[in-house]
């Protein structure tokens, strides 16, 4: 046992006595004069550098080749080949096209292509399963009109994927959608690996683009019909009530 009045070491149980006290002793004391107090950064340690932010972890793409699943480039070249435009094609053109192209998913309520969009503009999109609102702006109504409904075998923004201009329309998903996109990068490839096959995808689009004008010119032709009747209703009420 220690002798009476003997101190301990709390951490080790050791006698102030004991050899091993003095030498952990010692040590302790070295130690804190070679280290002075610092409040626990050492002295010769480099200062504290802040660290830019980590970059945020890229999500992972949501598109990939469709040859890469064999049943959808079956699929996308049945629905090339049945799209008015493209009625040219055969069967050896539109596998050609497909492989140029990729699979793209949209979710139920995401924009496909924003009216007035010229940043995304490089890519044409044909629909394989969903439905799509195409909606465009009307100055004089002051508001978005509803187009038209699309579905699978539909072709949207074409025109903005051969000039560079600025979508003409929004088209939204009300169903999730899944379409093949064809880049304009992928169209320059198919040209020079294809040209043949290019001419006549081209003349579809053009074919395309000209009935589509047709048709959007009939549809502001009966919206200046309607306004105009509703404008001379207005002229009438207001003779009839003498204002």
């Amino acid at each position: 046992m220690p002798p009476p009045g003997a101190v301990r070491c709390h951490q080790k149980g050791l006698p102030a006595g004991s050899p091993f006290f003095w030498a952990g002793a010692w040590a302790r004391l070295a130690s804190a004069r070679a280290t002075p107090d610092t409040g626990g950064m050492q002295l010769d340690s480099p200062p504290p550098t802040l660290l830019p932010p980590a970059p945020p972890t890229p999500t992972t793409p949501r598109t990939r080749a469709i040859l890469d699943n064999p049943a959808l480039a079956a699929r996308s070249v049945q629905l090339l080949q049945t799209f008015q435009g493209f009625a040219r094609l055969t069967p050896d053109d539109a596998q050609c096209v497909v492989s140029y192209m990729r699979e793209v998913l949209f979710a139920k309520g995401e924009v496909l292509l924003r009216a007035g969009d010229q940043g995304n503009a490089s890519f044409m999109l044909l629909l394989l399963e969903g439905e799509v609102s195409v909606r465009v702006e009307l100055p004089d109504v002051g508001d978005d009109g509803p187009l038209s409904v699309l579905g699978p075998g539909s072709v949207l923004g074409e025109m903005s994927m051969l000039d560079g201009a600025p979508r003409s329309a929004t088209c939204t998903a009300i169903t999730p959608v899944m379409a093949a996109g064809l880049a304009r990068r992928g169209l320059e490839r198919l040209l020079q690996d294809h040209p043949a096959v290019a001419a006549r995808l081209l003349a579809g689009m053009a074919q395309q683009m000209a009935d589509r004008l047709r048709a959007v010119g009939d549809q502001l032709q009966l919206y200046a019909q309607l306004n105009g009747e509703l404008r001379d209703e207005l002229i009438n009420l207001r003779i009839r009530l003498g204002v």
